[in-house]
């Protein structure tokens, strides 16, 4: 009986509620025509079905706290976009002649691309960057240097910056550029702290109604950074061998890389460092063999992937070598400049010490290439060509006369403004080329990059001429490579042992 009674109590309630019920049935068919509807309004309107369901929906933040929330976990809002400028019409003069018109839109480049700057000295800067080459080659951009201490007390000075362009013309959309700024005073000390602003100038290039200037912080100065400065430079160079290697890229072998370092860390020895410059080369398995040097403090590894963004050069080595000399530029007494299938030799009698000791009155002395085979092997090694390391079975060196051939280098850097690849045409001093019989340098083309074995051809003879390029055996590197695996050994034990190509 209770049950008969609930259902009828309910049914009465419905009836008494029919009215109610037709007027929400009726709105709730509305907003769903509406809702539909706004799916076929174009596209120009602001709000979409979506954003009208929301507006009905229940709120479930307070009202009190919504500017909270807005201000700490939204974006602030965006403010409207300029409107773009008018443009200039083909119009007809009196004299009856069509004056077209031209408009331009956007840029083509960068003005400037800042990647580093440094204190050279009391009174001198250098900034690295890169730069528009268009406007270099056909224009005549200006840089003013201006120093502004921190202290309101003292005023800031100004003085025009030395462009140098140390690429050699190879650059592409950018060229390296290199700024020195000299002031004619010392500025900034171990008391006031400052910074150096490069207002860069395009004086009219690429629109000669437009004089653009961009200002841009290079450098601030810590009252700290000028006392470690001092230090660094005041001291004996913590090196006496410092290697700045170009951009590595591609998918290096590992095997090769282990066999260059262990190479150079036997032959600079103790007191030297390697300067190794990612583009996009150190992959794992390199990681692998970097990292026991660098564990040991021989190497410094750095990322520079992100200068792949801008189309310069070869993966800009020249802004990476530039930007590395003056990194380091007191800290030690040498630099080399060279790529890692090249292995610098000197001989028997001789150190890499009494070498440069040799030259130390040259601020510059360039070395000569021995371009050596990357797949003419001994049929001696037959069978036993992966046990041996890439220097040890590359043993046809090219002999033929009449061309030239590249040199790479080493500085005293104190003395180098601006640097290149090959050489240096920025230094105070002298330079020598005259160095045959003192060191030169073993190149191996293409075989870092090589990941299976190099031996294609196996030669059971001294002389060989291949594709109308003689060649010769030579072993020098051969005689010295089982001294070279005995001093990793010694070195960093038996981890690298497993490395592949």
């Amino acid at each position: 009986m209770s049950k008969e009674k609930e259902r009828r109590m309910f049914v009465g309630v419905v009836w008494n509620c029919v009215g109610e019920f037709k007027l929400l049935l009726t709105a709730l068919l509305f907003l769903c025509s509406l809702i539909t509807l706004l799916h076929f309004i174009p596209f120009r309107f602001s709000f979409s079905p979506s954003d009208f369901s929301n507006c009905i929906s229940t709120p479930t933040t307070p009202l009190h706290s919504i500017s909270h929330i807005n201000t700490t976990n939204s974006s602030p809002p965006t403010s409207t976009p300029p409107l773009p400028p008018s443009l200039e019409k083909d119009r007809v003069l009196e004299n009856g002649v069509v004056k077209r018109a031209f408009n331009g839109f956007g840029s083509a480049a960068y003005n400037f691309i800042l990647m580093s700057a440094y204190r050279g000295g009391y009174n001198t800067f250098a900034v690295m960057g890169l730069a528009s080459k268009p406007l270099h080659v056909y224009g005549k951009p200006s840089y003013l240097c201006e120093w502004v201490p921190f202290d309101k007390q003292q005023n800031p000075i100004s003085v025009a910056g030395q462009k140098i362009l140390p690429d050699w013309g190879y650059g592409r959309v950018y060229t390296v550029l290199s700024i020195n700024c000299t002031f004619p005073v010392p500025v900034g000390d171990g008391n006031t702290a400052g910074k150096l602003l490069i207002h860069a100038t395009t004086n009219g290039n690429g629109d000669t109604t437009v004089n653009v200037t961009d200002t841009f912080e290079a450098l601030t100065e810590a009252e700290q950074d000028f006392v470690n400065f001092t230090s660094t430079y005041e001291a004996p160079p913590k090196y006496d061998f410092l290697y700045c290697g170009s951009s590595l890229y591609g998918n290096l072998s590992p095997q090769r890389v282990r066999e260059w370092l262990a190479f150079h860390v036997r032959l600079f020895g103790e007191k030297s460092h390697f300067v190794i410059h990612d583009a996009g080369g150190v992959h794992e398995g390199v990681m692998e063999v970097l990292k026991p040097w660098m564990d040991k403090g021989y190497v410094t590894l750095q990322d520079i992937r992100d200068q792949e963004r801008f189309d310069g050069y070869y993966h800009n080595q020249f802004l990476v070598v530039n930007d590395c000399l003056h990194r380091y530029k007191f800290q030690a007494k040498w630099m080399f400049f060279f790529d890692v299938d090249e292995y610098i030799f000197v001989p028997k009698k001789s150190t890499i010490k009494s070498v440069v000791n040799s030259l130390s009155d040259y601020t510059q002395f360039t070395i000569e290439q021995m371009p050596m085979s990357n797949k003419l092997c001994l049929a001696e090694d037959r069978g036993k060509t992966y046990r041996k390391w890439g220097f040890e079975k590359l043993v046809y060196k090219d002999v033929k006369r009449g061309i030239w051939r590249d040199r790479k280098y080493a500085v005293q850097p104190r003395n180098v403004i601006a640097n290149g690849v090959h050489m240096s045409q920025n230094t105070v001093g002298k330079t020598t080329h005259k160095t045959e019989g003192r060191i030169k340098y073993f190149h191996y083309h293409g075989t870092i990059a090589e990941r299976r074995e190099p031996c294609r051809q196996l030669v059971n003879a001294t002389a060989i001429t291949v594709d109308g390029t003689p060649y010769v055996v030579d072993t020098t590197m051969r005689d010295i490579a089982a001294t070279v695996k005995r001093f990793e050994l010694k070195m960093i034990g038996s981890t690298l042992q497993r490395t592949r190509q």
